[in-house]
């Protein structure tokens, strides 16, 4: 299967730039960030359900989702801090995972309307380290981000579509 989310490393940098073409309009690729309902629909798999904690969707405010394994146990949780917020636009953030060798990441999220269905993100990730990001690399990171990605193409799409057809009615 192709990986349609692409992740460029250069040598010698501590950043990673991941970039992923939607078939979305931008306010949905946008929502799909913000909203907690869909947040913790494309980031529950198979493996694990997702939890948003906490979701201040604003400048300064917090961010917090855990995943747990079909017993209950957290496998994974992170939280943050939203520093920059301009709507279907840009958010700029802090991602700190918990019980992780990582230190706080700095986040640049960037939203592109293409066309009136489709969109890009940007991401724009900071490590404090060349060693942490190339640590990161060595996790099935790529992997992961391309599926949850092709999850949020997926439930948003399906979303929409109830969306359109409920106001067509």
């Amino acid at each position: 299967m192709e990986r349609k989310t692409k992740i460029s490393a250069e040598e010698g940098k501590q950043d990673l730039l991941i970039t992923r073409e939607f078939e979305l309009p931008v306010n949905l690729l946008f929502k799909a960030h913000v909203d907690a309902d869909i947040l913790e629909q494309w980031m529950s798999h198979e493996y694990g359900t997702a939890k948003v904690l906490k979701l201040e969707s604003r400048k300064h405010g917090g961010w917090e989702y855990q995943t747990t394994d079909a017993q209950g146990n957290v496998v994974f949780s992170a939280n943050g801090v939203f520093h920059e917020y301009v709507p279907n636009r840009k958010i700029t953030r802090t991602f700190e995972m918990q019980n992780s060798p990582f230190d706080v990441q700095l986040e640049f999220l960037e939203f592109e309307h293409l066309t009136d269905d489709t969109s890009r993100l940007t991401m724009h990730t900071i490590y404090r380290t060349q060693e942490l990001r190339d640590q990161m690399l060595k996790l099935p990171f790529e992997y992961g981000i391309n599926m949850a990605h092709n999850r949020l193409q997926d439930v948003v799409s399906k979303l929409s579509n109830i969306t359109y057809h409920d106001k067509a009615k």
